[in-house]
């Protein structure tokens, strides 16, 4: 790195990058765990370079481009942008929201505005959760087993059409299964049951150096205000947290209850978070 001029440069998984994701890895769970994952044939990572050190990083993988930018307003607009974007289609753009907000400013250059923006609080869980004292007497959280896969199967397709789906995005099943099958097969799931019926699930979506990010939670609407979420996630925490990992997810900002349910069990705001649809 030393004699680096200050400016962008394309990099690779090298222990600087390593250290600069270390030091902000709070705030940048899910562009972790596509770093640490990357695939080089595909994805592309430019760092920007000040004083022979990275200070600003912007990742792009699988049509998602995460920015980590330190809320830095002084970055200088990457050269490369415009040239990228004629020949690279892009989904989705998500991290800090003034990171976000600095890239989408950096993408107009290039005419290409969002079609949707949802902001979320960055919450984090730093030890042991607080176990809620009331919950549903007959329920029961176990991990899902084979025979479980076609009523989680509509359990996902519900979450994915309520919390998930960007506007003007229709719903496929076939995505839906596959998504589902990649979160049994590579994530940490739990599912909440009361009789045969499932209820209610919680799972991680990323794994990075010292922290888990957990999404996916959802509870039928028709079992819902009865403490199901609460449990599950005090429960689904408290596993994870045995590992030795803290805990991050995002939270839409207009989404009330399931903010104040984690918080409950431990969860603090961390920042401000964004994603951007295009």
């Amino acid at each position: 790195m030393a004699g680096k001029r200050n400016g962008w440069y394309k990099t690779a998984y090298n222990a600087p990058l390593r250290a600069f994701l270390r030091e902000r890895e709070p705030y940048c769970v899910s562009a972790c765990a596509r770093i640490m994952r990357c695939n080089w044939l595909l994805d592309d990572i430019w760092a920007f370079h000040e004083r022979d050190a990275i200070s600003a990083l912007f990742f792009h993988s699988q049509r998602s481009l995460f920015p980590i930018f330190n809320k830095n307003k002084n970055i200088p607009f990457p050269f490369f942008m415009e040239r990228f974007l004629k020949k690279t289609a892009i989904h989705a753009s998500q991290g800090l929201s003034m990171d976000v907000e600095m890239l989408q400013n950096f993408i107009a250059y290039a005419g290409i505005q969002p079609r949707q923006i949802i902001d979320y609080d960055l919450m984090a869980l730093e030890g042991m959760p607080a176990m809620p004292t009331k919950a549903q007497p007959s329920l029961i959280l176990r991990r899902p087993l084979a025979e479980d896969m076609d009523r989680l199967y509509r359990l996902q397709a519900a979450y994915e059409q309520e919390e998930v789906l960007p506007q003007g995005v229709e719903f496929s099943p076939a995505a839906c299964r596959q998504t589902l099958e990649h979160i049994v097969a590579h994530e940490k799931i739990i599912i909440a049951c009361i009789g045969s019926r499932i209820v209610g699930k919680i799972n991680t979506t990323a794994t990075s150096f010292s922290r888990y990010q957990i999404g996916g939670v959802f509870v039928r609407p028709d079992y819902r205000h009865q403490g199901i979420a609460s449990r599950m996630a005090a429960v689904f925490t408290h596993l994870l947290c045995a590992e030795g990992k803290a805990i991050t997810l995002f939270v839409k900002k207009r989404n009330a209850i399931a903010r104040a349910v984690y918080e409950r069990i431990g969860f603090r705001a961390l920042d401000d978070y964004r994603i951007n649809y295009y």
